[in-house]
Formats: structure tokens, sequence, C-alpha cells
């Protein structure tokens, strides 16, 4: 996904702040995460760690609670007058880094500065030191300790992931496919919260799963997933920044984290994908008809082992789960790109044209749409709107990577329409001809009535 960089580094901010953010938090709660937090080492989307000071954080829990998501934009800088380094400095830099791993761009253009009186951008030493390889994710070897832990009460975590699922026909046609289970796992109660089969493993599938999830069950306060493609994408980080979800993803080569999903994963393998595929597939609506009756009628009513309860029984216990307005769902799973506008005030998507307002020439807008339906796209400027973008040129009317079916090829009628326009022709021919053989049958008078 294309993204301008004032929304990467409002969903950064937001990621720094979730946890700080949920609503069910005392003073005294919030103020210790807040903590906590400003402890931490943040990846900042420019590629550098950052810490960040208490007063940042609750300045930006406040700008988030007023404005949403596009308050965490940045402002823009009424001075843009940065000094360029001089190339020679770099390789100070990189000395420096080297010296001591945990030194901070920051400090490093002070260090600079100190020794030549030269002024150089942090963001320039961040972004060399990457391209060298030398930031600091990369040298400081992060010590983890990982204990048990379980989430206190229902929706406060959800865990999501993809289990490779059976060989499934596609309609109409000899070949068929594997399809995959999107999954997504209550961590207090143990619920199967929902799960659907897919034939694409994709953005846009998790999207379609969490979607239903979230209308089934209410709105979760964590999501946690692997850093697997449909889940480490700048559309779900966008839906679940808008929602007010804390996306959290496991580290890599890091599976300590992942053992309960591990566990459910391997029940479902045993207790319901084994059956069905020796019972056999005939397709992907039927799988999921299958995997949803056997979810709800079986997994989740059964006593669960170390819970000691239905995850049912557990997860519905607390009464009813804090829901989310019909437009907020439905504004949080549009997706968002950037283009800029040409000359002759259109912008190109998905092989689609589109014209804007004329006024928007040269400049770069955000257009904001569903991906099942790119007839109607909304344009915004500086995250403010600015009209819709009209279609004149549409060959595509979803997105590629929406997930569809194959379309089966269509059964023949039996019709034969030519053939039916020649009989009605036959038959009203015969009804109006003369049969001029009889003539010879008539006498001269009868003849001359006839020519008469």
């Amino acid at each position: 996904m294309e993204t301008n960089h004032a929304e990467a580094i409002a969903l950064h901010r937001w990621a720094v702040i979730a946890e700080a953010a949920a609503e069910h938090l005392t003073p005294a709660e919030r103020g210790a995460l807040v903590r906590a937090v400003a402890e931490k080492l943040h990846a900042h989307p420019d590629g550098d760690l950052r810490r960040y000071s208490r007063n940042t954080i609750d300045r930006w829990i406040r700008e988030w609670r007023k404005g949403g998501l596009d308050a965490l934009r940045p402002v823009p800088r009424a001075d843009t007058g940065a000094v360029r380094a001089h190339p020679e400095l770099f390789a100070e830099a990189a000395a420096l880094r080297l010296e001591l791993p945990s030194r901070s761009a920051a400090q490093i253009a002070r260090i600079l500065f100190a020794r030549h009186g030269i002024t150089v951008a942090e963001r320039t030493i961040r972004g060399q030191l990457r391209r060298r390889g030398l930031h600091r994710e990369a040298l400081v070897a992060e010590q983890t300790a990982f204990g048990r832990y379980e989430a206190s009460r229902p929706n406060e975590r959800w865990i999501t992931d993809v289990l490779v699922g059976p060989d499934v026909p596609w309609p109409k046609t000899p070949a068929s496919k594997r399809a995959k289970l999107f999954l997504i796992v209550d961590d207090h109660s143990r619920l199967l919260v929902d799960g659907r089969f897919f034939f694409h493993e994709n953005a846009r599938a998790c999207q379609d799963l969490l979607r239903r999830a979230i209308t089934r069950r209410g709105i979760p306060e964590v999501l946690y997933a692997d850093n697997g493609a449909p889940f480490k994408n700048a559309w779900l980080a966008r839906t679940t920044a808008l929602l007010g979800i804390r996306l959290v993803h496991s580290k890599p080569y890091a599976p300590q984290g992942r053992g309960k999903q591990e566990r459910a994963n391997r029940y479902i393998r045993e207790a319901f994908l084994a059956e069905a595929t020796h019972r056999g597939i005939e397709s992907l609506d039927e799988l999921n008809d299958l995997f949803g009756s056997w979810a709800e009628s079986v997994a989740n009513r059964r006593v669960h082992a170390e819970t000691g309860e239905a995850p049912i029984d557990r997860f519905e216990k607390t009464g009813p789960h804090r829901q989310v307005d019909t437009a907020a769902l439905a504004e949080a799973f549009r997706w968002s790109v950037t283009r800029k506008v040409t000359r002759t005030a259109t912008v190109p998507l998905e092989g689609n044209m589109y014209a804007v307002d004329p006024a928007l020439v040269a400049r770069r807008i955000e257009l904001r749409y569903d991906p099942e339906d790119l007839s109607s796209l909304d344009v915004f400027y500086e995250g403010k709107p600015a009209g819709v973008a009209v279609p004149f040129v549409i060959g595509r009317h979803t997105h590629r990577k929406v997930p569809q079916a194959k379309r089966p090829e269509p059964e023949a009628t039996g019709i034969d329409y030519l053939g039916m326009v020649h009989t009605a022709h036959e038959e009203a021919g015969s009804a109006t001809a003369l049969d001029f053989s009889q003539l010879a049958m008539f006498d001269d008078g009868d003849e001359a009535e006839v020519a008469r």
C-alpha cells in the first residue's frame, strides 16, 4: 500500500500510545503504562529506534481522544532549512555508531556539531546509517524474558493466524486449490471468535474475517498476529488504528508468545481438518459451512482442559461486549492510497482513471475507497476532505486483491434462438402464401373474380 509520510507517522504514534490509550484504565494504571512506554525503544518509520518522553506520550493520547488518527499526523513545520551534511562526515558518524551501538542519531548529530561546527539533520544520519546496515536494532541485541501470559477478560486480546487447509475443487473445473483458514481466537476464553477459509492468503481476506468477528463478538483491545503479509501491512494498520485496536506482531523467530495459538491449530487439524479431508469437500462454501457448525457446536462448547470451562460460557460470563458504530466500522475497512494529480486533473487507480478537482493539479492527494467498489473514491488533501474522484475510464470494479471465487462456466440452456426465428418465419409464410396450382380448377368467371 502506498501512503504518505504523514500517515506513516500517525500510525507509528498510535502504535506507541495504543496500550496506554485503553478506555478501561484508571489514571494510576495509565500513568504506570505511560512511564513503561517512555522507557522503551520504538521503531520509527524513518528506520531508527526512538524513545519518547512522558509529556509527549500524554500529549499524543490527548490528541487521539480529541481527533482520532488524523490528530496524530505531524503538523507541517514553518521552517524548512536543514543544513545538508558534508559527505566526509558520514564515515565519522558510522564510526561513532560502531563505537557505541546504543548511541542515538541525535547524539551523533550533537557530537559532529561539537567537533566540526556543522549541523547535520538527525534524519539524514539515520538514513545513512541504515543504508550501511548500522541501524541500532541490527547492532543491539535485546534480551527478552518470556513468561506465562493470559488475558484477564474477554476481548482483551485476540490472536489471529492462518492455517493451511485441504485441497478444494474450484467450481465447474477439474482443478483444485489449497484453502487457507484465517482464524481468530480469544486469549482469555479460548473461544474460536471466527474462522473462514479463503483461496487467497492476502490482506483483504484478513480484513474480511476481522470485520465479521467484530460484528459478531465486539471489538478487541489488542490484535496479536505474526509477521506474515496478511497481517503486516498498512491497510490493517490503518483499520486497527481507526478502531482503537492495538496491533501487536510477534517477534520473528520467537514462537514463545504463540503457544496457545499453536495448540488451538493442532486441535483444529486433528478434530476438524482430518475429518473434513476424510469426508471429502466439494466446494469452499461447503467447507466454511461445516467449519462454522463444528466451531459453534463442538469447539466452543467443549470444556477446555486448562480453564475448566466451555469457551463460549467463559466468553459470555461478563455480559455484552463493546460494539463499534456502523459508520466507523465501514470507514475503518476502507483502503487508502496517495496519488499525484496529473496536469489533466486525473489520478490512476488499478488501471482506472478518475477526474478530481482541477485545483488539485500537481498535488499529492489521498484516495479512500472500498476495495470491493472502485466506482466511488473520496479525496482528501492534507487530511481534509477535497471532494470525490469521478471515474471516466473504469475497467475494474473491484481491487485485484479482493478474494474472488473463479467464475463457473455457464450451463447450456438448450435454446436455439435462430432455429426459433426460422420456424416462426416458415409458419408465418405458409399462412399467407397463395397456392397457384389451384387456379386450374377455376372457370373464367372465377379467375376474373380472383383477379379482382
